[in-house]
């Protein structure tokens, strides 16, 4: 048996909202990084040549260029620092080959084009030294690069006035203009307080990603993870409802002896042997619910066919996992109607099943002899396919008016298909 279908797809649910969609970090990418100089390139292609130039192809050859980067920055940028530097040539080596097919070797000749080519590789570089420098190397580059993104609007005004200059431009004539210093300085200074911000920005969102991370975890380890993937699309979801399920109990035998005799770090060592030999099975065959007590172990599941199938992987990895002690496990299933969902007083609530169902899978389970793996008739009945089971065994249980019909789950050929159990 194997998990549901959806079980893979929705997996991706919750770190996606961690890590941050492809398209919300494409858009992301797109105007804070990929777009910035082809939008300042496209302010002075306008005011240069005026709205004529929106029909011409420059307009959309820019606008491509700066998406296909975006796209390829968000799709392999954060794989290695190398990509994240070929990225930041894409735009301008995507925008070259289709303007220099259109204007040939002119192309070259404007001093914008170049620059396009000088700030990806600029970007480049100082993004490949932020994910490989130290933290405070890094952390200077990152106020670098805002500084260079800031600079863009300072060089394409520098370039508006060399472009439109009726006389020979002058460096001497720019820096003397006291307008041209005071928009110098702005750009710097609003590129280290834009560099220190994202550094602030980058550091906080670091550390909410962590304790997203951690909390993702701890929610798994209390939840599941098909059951947190299922909150976090529809918050109703784990609200108490009556629902079809089949419950399965595994427990030590002879556990409580034998543990009154060893010391609790064996006890430990034991324990965490038999959960880790259990719970990929569990998880494997799609549980729903996992709990782990001491040394019981109790699974719910959607269908027959996923217990059924679960516990017979179970007694083998049990048998496996405990032998080293001379321990062995018995499992019980019973399947039914049960109340699921989030239960508790207001400040501690935990999700579980309540009903008589979980009660009688717990009283076969106590009927199960170590390494046995005992099923309940109304369970056998609608597993799928045949099953190989012995002779019936009525269980007195406790609080029952009437005996439990159980059968003890074998090894080898069929004994029996459903509605066909044997006496």
């Amino acid at each position: 048996m194997t998990p549901r279908s959806g079980t893979l797809t929705t997996a991706s649910i919750l770190d996606a909202r961690i890590a941050g969609s492809f398209r919300h970090r494409f858009w992301q990418e797109l105007l804070r990084n990929s777009a910035q100089f082809p939008i300042a390139n496209l302010l002075l292609e306008v005011l240069m040549e005026g709205w004529g130039i929106v029909l011409a192809p420059d307009l959309y050859a820019l606008a491509a260029a700066a998406a296909v980067q975006a796209w390829v920055l968000t799709r392999v940028g954060e794989r290695h620092p190398v990509y994240r530097f070929a990225g930041n040539l894409v735009g301008p080596a995507s925008y070259t080959v289709v303007e220099a097919s259109l204007e040939g070797a002119a192309f070259f000749a404007a001093p914008n084009h170049v620059a396009y080519w000088c700030f990806g590789l600029a970007l480049g570089l100082v993004q490949f030294g932020e994910s490989i420098a130290a933290a405070r190397v890094a952390a200077l580059l990152t106020v670098l690069e805002q500084v260079v993104r800031a600079s863009i609007l300072f060089v394409v005004y520098v370039l508006f006035e060399v472009l439109t200059s009726e006389r020979p431009f002058s460096w001497r004539e720019f820096a003397a203009d006291r307008s041209h210093v005071f928009i110098a300085l702005a750009t710097l200074i609003l590129g280290i307080t834009s560099g220190l911000e994202a550094r602030a920005a980058r550091a906080y969102l670091s550390l909410l990603r962590g304790t997203s991370t951690q909390l993702k975890r701890y929610s798994e380890w209390l939840l599941g993870a098909d059951l947190l993937q299922r909150v976090i699309r529809d918050p109703q979801a784990l609200s108490l409802a009556r629902r079809d399920r089949s419950v399965l109990f595994m427990d030590i035998r002879g556990f409580t002896g034998w543990s009154e005799r060893c010391p609790p770090e064996v006890v430990v060592q034991a324990l965490n042997a038999y959960y880790g030999a259990a719970e990929p099975i569990l998880r494997g065959h799609g549980a729903i619910k996992l709990k782990f007590s001491a040394d019981e172990v109790l699974a719910v599941f959607e269908t027959p066919s996923q217990a059924l199938a679960s516990a017979t992987a179970l007694r083998d990895a049990a048998h496996a996992a405990l032998s080293g002690w001379n321990l062995l496990a018995g499992i019980g299933l019973h399947v039914g109607a049960v109340v699921e969902g989030v239960l508790g007083s207001e400040g501690v609530k935990t999700y579980d099943v309540i009903g008589d169902t979980v009660n009688t899978a717990k009283r076969i389970e106590s009927a199960a002899a170590g390494g046995e793996v005992l099923v309940s008739a109304p369970l056998l009945q609608r597993v799928e396919g045949p099953v190989a089971v012995g002779p019936r065994r009525d269980v007195v249980a406790k609080g029952k008016q009437a005996p439990l019909q159980v059968y003890p789950v074998l090894m080898g050929a069929c004994r029996a298909r459903p509605g066909q159990l044997p006496r």
